[in-house]
């Protein structure tokens, strides 16, 4: 067969063999370009990953500072310990080493040391420097610590419920720490050594650091003064009154920030108990937020207001209470059944007389007193920044009978959270419903961010909280005299509530609760306190709670150094003066205050007095506490 080798298809041939060879260089080309160019990050990640071995370096979580600066939670160096399998030479020896330093089980780490199939693996979290310098001092190969935080309360089990805690990861896991776990939380760093796709490092490695960033410092409303009084006055109420658990919550009237707020019984969150998950749930629990309770008498609050809103009441009416009122062919009593007889409002008020609330809720009828409850914001969540708030319970509107009506007008058949109670009140004694908080200020690398009150709405008239705050001031007061604690003006409302277990009144089982307001005539301090379950004989609100409610306040005077409104009241026999006890040894200043008679309070970690709540030279009752830093 004879072959064509003219110059045409010769021609044709050579373009074809150009045509495949420039083809063959643009798919290189285009190639060269996706690896150099489009894939050059994601390949240069990859290969820096077989390279080199990556430990993390956590980032620091940020504190959590009270109004007044003081840490309420911080972190402090520790360390992780990391093994890499294939770097370690005497395994056994690795691992009896390790084992006997960190107390632990050798035979588990050597099993996690022969499993040749990982780079590293994790042997313990958050290990002390002490520690970590006695496996430094080992000089063992292949074992690694990296830097990390273990989260430190310097206050113990005070703020227990509300601070709550962080994972052994240091995740926000309960209260604040968990809210606010966005800011908190840091970045994390990175050490990267190299070595071998297996785990081997060079010998000739270098080590390069990618510092973490620390997280946000948040500072509260919370005044940790405050919140220690309140939580010594809490402990003592379950001491003496054989009480199952007690809350208490101090606000600023004014402006809805919360001052100071505990649930007890708590724990320490230095030592929390992970390995009992009951308890755990049940102690770290802010029944303050999450629970609701019958309020008792001190609902009464609301429907005075309601009423002298609506125009319906005045002080100078009377009303006759013979100790009971029939709604709906049903006979309420009043908690004094032989009656009160004719009385005022004022005194109705006073008395707590169950008859003159129903009155007024009866003639508010239904879609009124709804209306205004609801303005009041009862059986709505309050918007506190935590987690878990509820709403409480009102009954549908469109239910209620005129029993129902009657019971809840004081305080029965409606059930709130002890923040929406206390919220509530804030609100109707000045007029302003605001949201309660707890963060004041929020500390990141741009600055500080401060948060301001933010207000509801309006809800009282300005004369409608003249006559309640002098309504409140008369319930501890006699012909407007200062008595409750001797020269301040202070308003209260006791209360009395039964429990109820799967739908029935718990026989012997109350809630005793008191609700106090300072200055009486336009309050910026109103405190609730709530006592669970009271066994020591008595019940009643007056009894059991009120008491408690006293001595917070005569603390709260002292420690705020607020002078009296009637100094001519005080009894100048019954004073002491404070002494300078600054720079004192804990014990040499304990010694001291106890030699005149006044009571202190110091965290179990202080040696040296730096600080003093009362400054020296003040006058101050025979029993006070002075706290101590």
């Amino acid at each position: 067969m004879k072959k064509d080798y003219t110059i045409y298809n010769l021609q044709k041939r050579l373009l074809c063999i150009i045509c495949i060879v420039t083809f063959a260089f643009i798919l290189i080309g285009v190639k060269l370009f996706l690896v150099i160019v489009v894939q050059s990050k994601s390949l240069q990640t990859k290969a820096i990953s077989q390279w080199t071995r990556d430990l993390t370096l956590s980032g620091v979580r940020g504190s959590i500072l009270d109004t007044n600066g003081n840490v309420l939670a911080s972190s402090y160096t520790s360390y992780n310990l990391y093994v890499r399998p294939a770097s370690i030479i005497d395994a056994q020896n690795s691992a009896d080493t390790i084992g006997s330093i960190l107390n632990i089980d050798s035979q588990k780490i050597l099993d996690k040391i022969q499993n040749k199939k990982v780079s590293e693996v994790l042997i313990q979290k958050q290990i002390s420097p002490e520690v970590a310098l006695n496996l430094l001092g080992a000089n063992l190969n292949g074992v690694y610590l990296t830097e990390t935080s273990t989260r430190q309360y310097p206050y113990n089990n005070l703020l227990t419920s509300v601070l709550g805690f962080t994972t052994i990861d240091n995740d926000g896991q309960a209260g604040l720490e968990d809210y606010y776990n966005r800011f908190l939380v840091g970045t994390d760093g990175y050490s990267l050594t190299d070595g071998t796709i297996t785990g081997v490092e060079l010998s000739n490695a270098t080590t390069q650091y990618i510092a973490g960033i620390k997280g946000c410092d948040i500072t509260l409303t919370i005044d940790v003064g405050l919140q220690q009084i309140l939580e010594g006055v809490l402990e003592k109420s379950l001491t003496e009154q054989k009480a199952t658990s007690a809350l208490g919550i101090i606000m600023n009237a004014q402006n809805g920030e919360v001052l100071s707020m505990a649930t007890k019984p708590s724990f320490n969150l230095n030592e929390i108990p992970r390995e009992d998950v009951q308890t755990l749930l049940k102690l770290s629990k802010n029944t303050a937020i999450t629970d609701v309770y019958e309020p008792g008498s001190t609902f009464k609050i609301f429907t005075t207001a309601s009423a002298l809103s609506l125009g319906i009441t005045n002080l100078e009416e009377r009303f006759y209470d013979p100790g009971y009122r029939v709604v709906d062919g049903q006979k309420i009593k009043c908690w004094k059944t032989k009656g009160h007889g004719s009385e005022t409002l004022v005194e109705g008020f006073s008395n707590s007389c169950n008859s003159v609330f129903m009155d007024l809720g009866l003639r508010m009828g239904v879609e009124k007193f709804y209306s205004n409850l609801k303005t009041f914001g009862i059986g709505q969540k309050t918007g506190i920044d935590f987690n878990g708030e509820s709403s409480g319970i009102l009954m549908d509107q469109n239910i209620v009978k005129n029993v129902d009506l009657a019971r809840i007008s004081f305080g029965q058949a409606v059930a709130v959270t002890p923040i929406q109670m206390i919220t509530s009140i804030c609100g109707v004694i000045n007029g302003t419903l605001y949201q309660p908080r707890f963060i004041k200020s929020i500390t990141t690398q741009d600055g500080i961010k401060t948060f301001n009150s933010i207000p509801v709405r309006q809800t009282t008239t300005q004369q409608v909280r003249k006559d309640l705050n002098y309504l409140l001031e008369q319930v501890l007061s006699t012909q407007g005299e200062c008595q409750f604690v001797t020269g301040y003006h202070i308003g209260g409302k006791t209360g009395t509530a039964q429990k109820y277990e799967d739908g029935k009144v718990a026989q012997g089982k109350y809630i005793s609760s008191f609700v106090g307001t300072y200055p009486a005539s336009n309050p910026q301090y109103v405190l609730l306190l709530c006592v669970n379950e009271p066994s020591n004989g008595m019940y009643y609100g007056g009894q059991v709670a009120k008491p408690y409610g006293k001595e917070i306040f005569s603390k709260l005077f002292n420690y705020l150094q607020i002078p009296p409104d009637n100094p001519d009241m005080i009894d100048t026999t019954n004073l002491v003066q404070v002494p300078n006890v600054v720079g004192m040894s804990i014990l040499d200043a304990c010694a001291i205050l106890k030699s005149i008679k006044l009571d202190y309070y110091f965290n179990e970690e202080v040696e040296v007095v730096f600080s003093q709540a009362i400054p020296e030279g003040e006058f101050v009752e025979i029993g006070t506490i002075i706290i101590l830093g």
